[in-house]
């Protein structure tokens, strides 16, 4: 089943901030969320209900919700590791 991708207008805008290399990389990793929202090394969050995070592009995180019962998945955050948490 193919999931929808939508994304937060905080995390668009933090996808403009990357530089080109980056913002290649970190999107087709998100479309691939679209056939398999739970890839290997997705871990969920701790004290949320549906945020998992994926790495990406080396030291980059993307934080998204999975939404199963819509198949749906929400990008959340995307963001350098250090800062992703905050």
């Amino acid at each position: 089943m193919l999931y929808e991708i939508g994304f937060k207008p905080s995390a668009l805008k933090e996808i403009r901030k990357l530089d080109e290399a980056a913002r290649k990389v970190i999107i087709s990793e998100i479309e691939l969320l679209a056939d398999n929202p739970r890839p290997d090394g997705c871990k969920k969050l701790k004290g949320e209900v549906n945020l998992y995070r994926i790495r990406v592009f080396g030291n980059y995180r993307v934080v998204y919700e999975i939404q199963d019962r819509i198949l749906v998945v929400i990008v959340v955050k995307v963001a350098h590791r250090r800062d992703v948490y905050r």
